[in-house]
């Protein structure tokens, strides 16, 4: 079976590693602290969960999969950059009967096609 991987799982893990903009630069601080690579990490989403956070995803070089949120004051200039995490949780075993199924497999075929061309 093959998956389409999303834009979305492109582009935002081309923003966790370049991007200088205050929510992926604590994004990736925040990760380093978790033990994960920024420049290894895939995301498979990120996505405003309310006025106060943003829901996430990430696969890890390893090929764990995590979800967590970012809560931070929004209204504040570079709020972002006090963004603090919360329920970070190790779904590697429940991924593919989550919300973000699709997205997920999508992002692990990137992943398989990326080593294939090392």
């Amino acid at each position: 079976m093959r998956f389409m991987v999303s834009s979305i799982v492109v582009q935002y893990t081309d923003l966790l590693r370049t991007s200088e903009y205050d929510l992926w630069e604590r994004l990736r601080e925040i990760l380093r602290g978790k033990g994960l690579d920024p420049d290894r990490t895939v995301v498979v989403d990120l996505l405003a969960g309310g006025p106060d956070h943003e829901d996430g995803q990430v696969i890890s070089a390893d090929g764990r999969v995590f979800k967590f949120s970012l809560f931070y004051d929004r209204e504040v200039e570079n709020g972002a950059q006090n963004a603090v995490l919360h329920g970070w949780t190790d779904i590697t075993d429940r991924w593919r009967t989550g919300s973000r199924a699709g997205l997920t497999a999508g992002a692990f075929a990137w992943i398989a096609q990326h080593e294939e061309r090392g």
